[in-house]
């Protein structure tokens, strides 16, 4: 039985007495969430219970404490001793959040990613790649690991170039490539540059996170027309919460929420869960990361939930699906003329054409009103570059009801990406810009 969970009675059975111990083990030790709680009976009558009655928690307020207690703040259930694991989110919006795991958290955690690669087909005797450098960020560290527990070979591609990666990997006969979505298209440049021929490829499967791009239906095939033969995952975690959700193997577009160990909720401007198929936030609950959880955390990732309470998901599992992935974040969306703006909206168009090569977004807002310029870059291999500039320019156009200027940007001018892209640039009527 996929997922391992026959209905939406028994996931729930297993998630309040999780959140029961967890209640239990935090309270005594951990100053952040007993500051936070106080004053509230400890005990938990249902699912709904917890939801009615316990507060959200929000990233300022684990910032704000790491300010106040540094460096780690007060979100540490036992003494300091017991922690093993440290690591940080990536600071692309604020400083840095420090995050320590005792190694009772980090196996909850690397349980949690196996769970994603299942899902994928990976397994012993796989071949996995990993794409990137190995800092304080936990993703890498976390899929490392669990895919070595899962009898992989894990070939790690740590300091060198793409081109590099791109040898090491065919060398090696990797079927597994992990990267974000960005960087796979970037490995596909090198190779074009490299003469290195794709086709003779053994990936099978290339895992994405850090982007919204792997749920991008756009950028999903213009992935696996640069990887022939390789099928784009797609997955989704934080530092705060580790693996959360992994793609249907049935629905690709689709991802499931690990509810085996993570409690999901989507709510509403007002704090009320909405409905399925209506867009609104993902807030979590780590029901087994006791030494450092994070309780109704309001991740700010808009997401439209599936909901599969009478019927299973084709997949055959009931755990709650996020269709299309991770919309966007509620503090990204951009108002144009009276029209809501997403970065994802912009990528499921861009990427519909193959001749661009990269792209930046330019938001003007030192004005009353945002504007919007889109920058792309032609593949080298364009013919007619104003005739791509004026079908993305139309594109935009039919898709959003909105006029979106496009320029052209030289060849090899526009940033490529490893980690996180970063093609949105703010600029503000104090003339600073912000990435």
């Amino acid at each position: 039985m996929a997922g391992g969970f026959p209905n939406r009675q028994a996931i729930a059975a297993l998630q309040l007495g999780q959140l029961r111990q967890l209640l239990a083990a935090i309270l005594p030790g951990n100053a952040f969430y007993q500051k936070k709680f106080a004053g509230l009976d400890p005990a938990v009558a249902g699912l709904d219970d917890f939801s009615r009655r316990f507060p959200f928690t929000a990233k300022e307020e684990l910032a704000a404490d790491q300010r106040a207690r540094p460096p780690y703040g007060g979100n540490l259930t036992y003494p300091l001793e017991k922690y093993t694991r440290f690591h940080q989110t990536s600071g692309t919006s604020s400083a840095p959040l420090r995050w320590l795991d005792t190694p009772e958290s980090w196996s909850w955690m690397l349980e949690n990613w196996k769970e994603v690669y299942r899902a994928a087909g990976v397994g012993a005797g796989d071949r996995v790649y990993f794409a990137f450098s190995f800092g304080p960020f936990i993703g890498f560290w976390l899929a490392f690991e669990a895919a070595q527990q899962l009898q992989c070979l894990c070939l790690p591609g740590g300091s060198l170039g793409s081109a590099g990666r791109l040898r090491a990997l065919c060398e090696n006969k990797a079927t597994v490539l992990c990267c974000t979505p960005s960087y796979a298209a970037r490995l596909a440049e090198v190779a074009a540059e490299e003469k290195i021929n794709l086709h003779d490829s053994t990936i099978r499967r290339i895992i994405v996170a850090g982007e919204a791009g792997g749920s991008i239906p756009a950028t999903r095939r213009r992935l696996e027309q640069l990887w022939p033969g390789a099928r784009i995952f797609d997955h989704h975690g934080m530092t705060e919460t580790g693996p959360v959700s992994h793609e249907c193997s049935a629905q690709p577009g689709l991802l499931h929420i690990v509810e085996s160990a993570i409690l999901a909720e989507v709510i509403g401007p007002g704090g009320a869960a909405v409905a399925a198929g209506q867009a609104g936030e993902l807030v979590l609950t780590t029901l087994g990361r006791t030494g450092s959880p994070v309780l109704r955390y309001r991740t700010g990732d808009l997401v439209r939930p599936v909901y599969f309470d009478r019927q299973p998901c084709a997949c055959g599992r009931h755990d709650l699906g996020l269709q299309g992935g991770i919309l966007g974040r509620t503090d990204e969306m951009v108002i144009v003329r009276g029209m809501n703006v997403y970065p994802t909206a912009i990528e499921e168009i861009v990427r519909g054409f193959a001749e661009v090569a990269e792209y930046e977004v330019r938001v003007d807002k030192s004005a009353s009103l945002a504007e919007l310029l889109l920058r792309i870059e032609p593949q080298a291999g364009c013919g007619d570059p104003a005739a791509l500039l004026q079908r993305v320019q139309g594109a935009l156009q039919a898709a959003l009801q909105l006029r979106v200027p496009v320029a052209l940007a030289p060849a090899g001018s526009l940033p490529r990406f490893e980690m996180k892209a970063k093609r949105w640039k703010f600029e503000f009527e104090s003339g600073g810009e912000v990435s």
